[in-house]
């Protein structure tokens, strides 16, 4: 039975709108946890954390990524304890962020979704969000998904959030 399903995609590609779907189609009731979940919890001063650049990038530093390997291993904690969780997570890294939960969720049942946009199309819900860098969604389109194996993959680029979560939701056991 899927315990935990991982949403991975750039800025602005419908992981958030996914995740919400998901959580109404779904039977049982899911928890949603994301980066951005974690980065608004984060103090504003941590020793190496994250920057976002004014062109889009950003950088991710070793303070950072402690308190990022400690927040993943509470998110298994809750995983084992009887929640069912769903991780929105841009994977900056790409196959090196996998690995990090990968090793994070050890033993867990996991459905690894990618959730693909066409970087202009991204582009353009971000300028419309108004609430991130600009270019950050086109920089992340595809890097994200390097090296990432994937049970299933959606593209947003013209489909809704609500059909991707359906045809999610009919491969989670």
């Amino acid at each position: 039975m899927t315990q935990v399903i991982v949403l991975n995609g750039g800025s602005s590609s419908g992981k958030s709108g996914i995740a919400r779907c998901l959580q109404a189609v779904l039977p049982e009731p899911w928890l949603t946890l994301g980066v951005d979940t974690l980065i608004s919890a984060m103090p504003a001063a941590v020793d190496e954390g994250i920057t976002f650049a004014p062109d889009g990038g950003v950088d991710v530093g070793s303070g950072f990524q402690r308190i990022e390997d400690a927040w993943m291993a509470g998110v298994a904690a809750m995983v084992r304890a009887g929640a069912r969780v769903i991780i929105d997570d841009a994977f900056l890294g790409g196959a090196a962020s996998q690995e990090r939960w990968r090793s994070a969720l050890g033993g867990l049942d996991v459905l690894w979704v990618g959730v693909r946009c066409d970087g202009a199309v991204a582009a353009g819900r971000e300028t419309a969000r108004g609430d991130r860098v600009s270019g950050m969604a086109e920089a992340q389109a595809e890097v994200v998904h390097r090296g990432v194996v994937y049970d299933f993959e959606v593209d947003t680029t013209s489909h809704e959030a609500l059909a991707c979560a359906k045809e999610i939701a009919a491969r989670v056991g």
